[in-house]
């Protein structure tokens, strides 16, 4: 059997101003102290680095990053999808409100995502019917989803993938409460909603271990993929430590796929697996937002971790660099790798693990 390699992106932010420069945007008015209008994102990005392309093609954000990930040929590829896809629901009372057109859904297929993790705080955004439309429009471009559902068991259920001649993969996807997820969007038994996790603890690896217990087999691979922890700030709470570790040694998980953060965090393998503590946004409307520039929300990493297909064993982990600009991936200049490559090295020496910059500007991780 061969070796799998998995493509892991951190947040996905299609909706307001990038949902306004694809083809089929939805109405742009929001709901914000700040902007009344999607269109303001988009001015504002404008102001910061120039004109934006408008109706593009389906493709135009993905930039770079589609001849990036076709040369890397990953098995699967997976993202963090914060956004609510949709026409329809009431906007819910909260300070940010998400969603983009199903008629843009083809800019996910454009970059061949196969799996739309959906445990966030912005999938139901639009409320239950947002969500509900989210799901349809996902199904009927044959993408998988995981972490949000109709009902509990829906929410709670693996995205599963078969990989000819190496295995299956099984993702799970939990929105942890401390990501600013709200109890009320939790799924139940007959309400749709995400798959919520009050408390990164002991008991709930527990509960998680009883799920998944049946599934473990050989040539059989878990991802968890998990919301958690606050937009900025490189810090890694010692109870996301604990719980990232139990899911690895007793509840059997191959790699931990953590979001969140606006910027990458920290890496670590432990015992022979991957733990991405925040894989930073992918793609995001913050052009000209200054507030929080010193952490470099603009450069964007795809993972690409290599796995045994017998053990799930981390082999290797390259990772593809991109900044965003014009609502665009685009390569980074020598410099912004640079900074990426220091500021991650840096973070990720408390585990034992180590960023180095390669001669094609990409990076690699190195572990003990």
């Amino acid at each position: 059997m061969g070796d799998i390699t998995l493509a892991l992106c951190g947040d996905v932010m299609l909706g307001r101003g990038i949902d306004q420069v694809l083809p089929h945007p939805v109405d742009p008015r929001l709901y914000e102290e700040q902007a009344t209008s999607a269109l303001d994102y988009v001015a504002l990005a404008e102001s910061a680095n120039g004109p934006i392309l408008r109706n593009g093609g389906f493709s135009y954000v993905w930039g770079d990053a589609l001849a990036a990930l076709d040369a890397a040929r990953p098995d699967l590829r997976i993202v963090n999808l914060e956004t609510s896809i949709t026409k329809n629901g009431r906007a819910e009372p909260k300070c940010i409100n998400y969603r983009m057109s199903p008629d843009n859904v083809p800019c996910l297929s454009s970059a061949k995502i196969d799996c739309c993790v959906l445990a966030n705080n912005h999938v139901r955004d639009w409320g239950a019917r947002g969500l509900l439309d989210t799901l349809d429009a996902l199904e009927k471009a044959g993408i998988g989803v995981a972490g949000a559902g109709k009902d509990a068991a829906q929410a709670a259920a693996p995205a599963v993938f078969e990989m000819p001649g190496k295995g299956r993969i099984l993702v799970f996807a939990f929105g942890a409460a401390n990501s600013g997820i709200s109890r009320d969007a939790a799924a139940g038994p007959s309400k749709p909603g995400v798959n919520f996790l009050q408390h990164l603890s002991s008991y709930t690896v527990d509960r998680i271990l009883e799920r998944v217990a049946g599934l473990r087999r050989p040539g059989v691979h878990l991802v968890a993929s998990i919301h958690w922890g606050g937009n900025w700030g490189y810090d890694v709470p010692d109870e996301q430590r604990r719980f990232a570790r139990d899911l690895i040694d007793r509840a059997g998980f191959d790699v931990i796929h953590g979001h969140s953060s606006h910027h990458p965090k920290a890496i670590e393998v432990h015992h022979g697996k991957l733990i991405l503590y925040g894989c930073g946004d992918f793609l995001n409307d913050y052009e000209g937002v200054t507030p929080y520039e010193p952490y470099r929300d603009d450069l964007a990493v795809a993972y690409l971790p290599r796995l045994s297909s017998n053990e799930g064993r981390l082999l290797g982990c390259e990772m593809l660099p991109f900044k965003i600009r014009n609502f665009r991936l685009q390569r980074p200049a020598k410099e912004d790798v640079a900074w990426l490559q220091q500021t991650l090295d840096a973070e990720s020496a408390q585990f034992g693990t180590r960023i180095y910059l390669q001669d094609d500007n990409r990076l690699a991780l190195r572990w003990r």
